[in-house]
């Protein structure tokens, strides 16, 4: 590792990652070395060619992170172990034949998900949200709406009782945060999930969780769990970025006005760009290298840790000549992985779903809303991971609840 690392944190990551990114690539070139929290080296992957070989070469580049040659200078409370896990039972973690099992298994309890009542579930759910504020005159979209709407329904989808859904919210957002509520974060969703796939193995139901313990490959309960773990917190917040940063763009950007009047193309296509000029999910941890080898110009050793950057590789000069053009209906972006381990397309559809009915239940219900303070001022969460809004407060004429 070079002496010239870049510290993957910091408040660029909030304000410019744009500009730091274009920065890292011109300073570095595709593949720059990084430090994350405690001075820990990895390489941070920000060419769209040198991304499409990582995560092309599941054996090169691996999941297995017992390969890791900085465990050793790992505390036990570092921050991020709830992302860069050791010795965890999940599909995240799981390589070769054992882990197209697992997939399978996930694609298949998630497939049987009826679309109509998926849509009936988001509808629903954002309904009652809406109804929470739409009196009022005004509301915050993220905090009010968005952060609470996913895992609403994917909590209902897996089988948990509504109930439980705003302590899973607090949990996943605290785990996703990387910060010291991290590991108390993930106990209370272990904990959860524990509780929810004791009950479903005595009480089977039509719910993801049931389906997948009635798997025929005859995975534990355990490893369930830990799927249905990545599962939501995979789902939730880059569903609930998705949501927020598309509504930022059709209230802020002029090409998207037509989606506030029910031009509902236009929210495809806010929701497109969001993916590859904002997307929700900016870099993944990560690939360990099975042996020593190059990876754009740079000597990388067997063991060192690989962060996919995705938000890095979707912006590429030599992939988005003209950056300010609308990308229309290309989907080539990679905020959705590539390779075996991409996200899987129904999980992909049900996010889709969820974020699509989200943004539609608001321009139907506030029809003449509007920004309540200067787009400038919007922030974001201090994340190098994940890009996503603090806030979204806006104003429209008051309306009756459903």
């Amino acid at each position: 590792m070079t002496t010239d690392a870049v510290p993957l944190s910091g408040p660029r990551f909030q304000t410019e990652p744009a500009v730091l990114y274009r920065e890292m690539r011109r300073e570095h070139g595709a593949v720059t070395p990084v430090l994350l929290d405690g001075g820990i080296p990895a390489w941070l992957v920000l060419g769209y060619r040198e991304l499409h070989q990582v995560t092309g070469d599941p054996v090169l580049f691996s999941r297995d992170s017992e390969l890791w040659n900085q465990w050793e200078n790992i505390p036990d409370d570092w921050p991020l172990l709830p992302m860069i896990g050791r010795k965890q039972p999940s599909i995240l973690y799981t390589v070769g034949e054992r882990h197209r099992e697992r997939a399978a298994m996930l694609s298949g309890a998630l497939e049987a998900v009826e679309p109509s009542e998926l849509r009936r579930h988001s509808e629903r759910f954002a309904d009652e949200l809406i109804d929470a504020v739409c009196g009022e005159g005004a509301a915050d979209l993220v905090g009010d709406y968005a952060m609470l709407l996913p895992v609403r329904v994917l909590a209902r989808l897996y089988g948990f009782p509504d109930e439980e859904g705003p302590a899973l919210v607090t949990a996943l957002n605290d785990m996703i945060d990387g910060r010291e509520r991290a590991i108390a974060g993930q106990q209370h969703l272990a904990s959860s999930m524990a509780r929810l796939l004791a009950e479903r193995g005595a009480r089977p139901a039509d719910d993801v969780a049931s389906r997948m313990l009635a798997d025929p490959a005859g995975f534990s309960e355990e490893e369930i769990a830990q799927d249905l773990m990545v599962m939501l917190a995979a789902g939730h917040q880059p569903t609930a970025d998705w949501i927020g940063n598309s509504l930022r763009l059709m209230l802020t950007d002029e090409r998207f006005a037509a989606s506030l009047f029910g031009g509902r193309n236009s929210v495809a296509e806010a929701m497109n760009e969001v993916l590859w000029e904002d997307t929700p999910t900016q870099n993944v941890a990560g690939r360990w290298a099975a042996r020593d080898t190059r990876l754009g110009g740079r000597r990388i050793r067997a063991g060192d840790l690989v962060l996919l950057g995705l938000q890095g590789a979707n912006s590429d000069p030599q992939v988005r000549v003209h950056g300010s053009a609308l990308t229309g209906g290309n989907n080539a972006h990679f905020s959705f992985g590539h390779g075996e381990h991409r996200c899987p397309f129904p999980a992909q559809e049900v996010a889709e779903v969820i974020a699509r009915t989200g943004i539609e239940v608001v321009l139907d219900r506030l029809p003449d809303i509007d920004l309540a303070v200067p787009a400038e001022s919007l922030a974001r969460r201090p994340s190098p991971w994940l890009r996503g809004l603090t806030g979204l407060p806006v104003r429209f004429t008051p309306v009756p609840a459903l």
